[in-house]
């Protein structure tokens, strides 16, 4: 395990760490090449030029590899951004790779700290993750290797058999022949004696060698499947939802590998055993024989029902960032893994996905509604590239409602987006004499019949995977759902942000949201205050919107303040010298806007000024970069200035904005068509930003226009990634004739 991965193991990557990693480098890429960073060495980089430039090409080279495994792989659902990755670091340290060095040498130096202090804290003499993992395939190689001891004493066993059965047969037909051997036939069968209780004594340590080795295996396999397994559950989980943690499963399924083939080795020894009795006529040790037998049968059915696992879960591709959410009728992808990854299993198990199997509130809750595949999904696990895992890919799901015949009123106690659904992902192992039926689950999946309802139903995926840790799920969670604490929904919100925009919430952006969300005296927050009533969930799920459409780079280096307040505002600039102004989030348009203040200080008076919000249509036809460097206000002697001068604190608005700016300021014409120009009266108060007209509909969804038609809507969510077409409203235009035809 890297040093990475245990401090996301161990839940330190936030606070301190994560103010770090917003100073000095972005932290996706330090998660991403975990792995290569921490194999280089950036302490002696970091005084030798020459050696910072050795790691500099050395990561370069590692993210082309890796953006070139991806393209040949051809996944379907989007990875990581190597090729932005690489090009942030050849932009900002290809001409000074020491800097890159001085920087991971002392970020790398914190973590260590950090994690050295936090083991500490928590139990002093106490294991480490790292440690326990040490131990865990320091325990598999030693069972592997007391195997092969095994198979040894096997065929020494098995050649004992042989000579004592030939002396046995030969020596008759020899005392036959010759009347002077009859005299040594009493030694001989005192001889022929020995070697068979010698033989006896050789079984009897290979049965208990045999235990030896199945105890140790309880313990490894009771690691892998009640531990180490559930642990990688919770963490994909946690990366359903946007957390920045680590959901490989190639060690894990490393090991139930190892310890699957070490089961089938030593039932395949102990088969030999019994046929050898068989095969010589020997009962001794039978009972022993039986049981150990059926200890390692327990054993190998334990690992393998516990082996198949939902690697990917479902998940619409036109929406990739959101999970667990599904539309009637639209097609979603899963995939599944079998962790037990031997050459005899390959298409050995054909897996079927079932919806909502063995599912009580499908009878018990009333208005619960039913649904099933449109089509038969079964596919047979197999493997897709050299050295991959045992994978069946489901590519082409979709979902329909069954309408069902009710007695009396059928009014649900749910919500259509918090009715949770599972599919269930069943198969049966039948091999070498074991039949077993295995089944993996998905998270709970949300299933809506409108695009609108997707923010609310992202509201429910979160709340649920806060809430529920461990399996069985509660699918009726929101009969009466259980309050979270701001530590928990604090973190999750970061993580919407990190996964929209490259960067989390600060502690400051934090505080600003906890005032907004927290008024209750027991200090939790309920679901209807988050979800309902005020919508402070539409809110922020606006201003996500907002980030992803217009403001990612803006958002990514730390330009836009955001989430603080008019009064915050006031404080922060009034002590600014003249020009300053700083980037924020209206507080009254729910659908995502953002303006910006400055500070002017005239004849000894100072005043803050605030510009009315810009709204995501009107960013559309202005980014924001050129809007700074457009905006200007008008003098009584008629003269225009900009008051934009200094991002706050003070970083000049060229070096800001200067490179995203579309339009230099001295070509910017004066009047300019789309542009919506503001005028503002200087005054002693801020203007504060008057709130947008209220509309009679509003479309929250992060992945469609609030001006897409219905037919355009359904285009897309069947066909976009189909026939892989750009999601543009010129392709919109040309297929229009089209669209019309299809549903005429």
């Amino acid at each position: 395990m890297t040093q990475w991965q245990e401090l996301l193991s161990l839940n330190l990557v936030q606070g301190q760490l994560s103010e770090l990693y917003e100073r000095k480098f972005p932290r996706h890429i330090r998660h991403c090449l975990c792995m290569c960073i921490e194999d280089l060495d950036w302490d002696s980089a970091a005084v030798d030029e020459n050696k910072a430039i050795v790691c500099f090409h050395a990561l370069i080279f590692y993210l082309e590899q890796q953006w070139n495994q991806s393209v040949q792989q051809n996944h379907n659902l989007p990875g990581p951004d190597f090729q932005g990755m690489r090009d942030y670091l050849l932009k900002n340290f290809q001409g000074v790779p020491l800097n890159l060095a001085v920087i991971l040498s002392e970020c790398l130096q914190e973590e260590k700290r950090i994690l050295f202090s936090a083991t500490k804290t928590q139990g002093g003499d106490g294991p480490t993750v790292d440690q326990k993992w040490r131990e865990l395939d320091n325990g598999i190689s030693e069972l592997k290797r007391q195997t092969l001891e095994v198979k040894k004493e096997m065929k020494s066993l098995e050649i004992l058999y042989e000579n004592h059965d030939y002396i046995l047969k030969t020596w008759k037909s020899k005392v036959e022949k010759c009347i002077g051997l009859a005299q040594s036939q009493a030694a001989v069968k005192e001889e022929c004696l020995k070697q068979a209780n010698f033989i006896s004594q050789t079984k009897q340590v290979v049965l208990q060698q045999i235990v030896k080795i199945l105890k140790q295996a309880e313990q490894i396999v009771a690691a892998l499947t009640d531990v180490e397994l559930p642990e990688w559950k919770q963490r994909q989980q946690m990366a359903c939802i946007g957390g920045p943690v680590d959901t490989c499963l190639d060690h894990l399924q490393m090991r139930f590998t190892a310890v699957a083939e070490v089961l089938i080795q030593v039932r395949q020894q102990l088969q030999k055993l019994h046929d050898q009795n068989k095969k010589y006529d020997c009962n001794d040790a039978s009972s022993l024989h039986e049981e150990t037998e059926k200890s390692a049968l327990s054993l190998l059915t334990k690992l393998l029902s516990s082996a198949l696992v939902v690697e990917i879960q479902p998940v619409m591709t036109n929406l990739p960032q959101r999970p667990l959410i599904l539309k009637t009728g639209v097609r979603f992808t899963a995939a599944v893994r079998f962790l037990a990854n031997l050459p005899e299993f390959k298409c050995l198990l054909k897996v079927k996905p079932v919806f909502d199997k063995d599912v009580e509130e499908t009878t018990t809750e009333k208005g619960f509604r039913h649904f099933d595949f449109t089509r038969d999904n079964s596919k047979v696990l197999d493997v897709e590239l050299p050295g991959g895992g045992l994978v069946a890919e489901f590519t082409h799901m979709s979902v329909k409602e069954i309408k069902t015949r009710t007695k009396g009123s059928c009014q649900s106690r749910l919500g259509v987006t918090e009715e949770l659904h599972i599919i269930k992902f069943v198969t049966v192992f039948q091999h070498a004499g074991l039949s077993c039926d295995i089944e993996a689950s998905s998270l709970p999946v949300v299933i809506i019949s409108s695009s609108n309802q997707i923010p609310s139903a992202w509201a429910s995926v979160m709340w649920c995977n806060i809430l529920s840790s461990s399996e069985p799920r509660d699918l009726s969670l929101f009969v009466d759902p259980p309050p979270v604490t701001w530590q928990q929904l604090s973190q999750v919100l970061s993580w919407q942000f990190l996964s929209v925009g490259q960067r989390e919430l600060d502690e400051n952006q934090l505080s600003m949201l906890r005032d907004k969300l927290m008024d209750e005296p027991d200090g939790l927050i309920h679901w209807n205050k988050f979800s309902k009533n005020e919508c402070a969930w539409i809110w922020i799920n606006g201003i996500l919107d907002l980030i992803k459409r217009h403001l990612v780079d803006l958002w990514q280096n730390g330009y836009i303040m955001g989430f603080v307040s008019r009064k915050s505002t006031r404080s922060l600039l009034r002590e600014k010298p003249t020009g300053t102004f700083l980037l924020r989030f209206s507080e009254s348009n729910k659908d995502g806007a953002i303006t910006f203040s400055w500070v002017e200080h005239t004849n000894g008076e100072t005043h803050v000024h605030s510009v009315e919000p810009y709204t995501k249509t009107e960013l559309t036809v202005l980014s924001l970069p050129d809007i700074i460097y457009l905006y200007s206000l008008k003098s009584e002697e008629n003269t225009t200035r900009n008051p934009l001068l200094y991002l706050y604190p003070d970083i000049h608005r060229d070096a800001a904005f200067g490179r995203y700016c579309s339009i230099p300021e001295k070509e910017a014409p004066k009047n300019m068509n789309g542009y919506v120009r503001r005028n503002h009266t200087c005054s002693v108060d801020p203007t504060p930003p008057s709130p947008p007209p209220q509309e009679a509909h509003m479309d929250t969804h992060m992945d469609t226009d609030a001006d897409t038609s219905m037919e355009d809507q359904v285009i897309q969510d069947l066909f976009y990634d189909i026939l892989g077409l750009p999601r543009s409203p010129a392709l919109l235009m040309s297929r229009q004739d089209t669209t019309t035809h299809f549903f005429n």
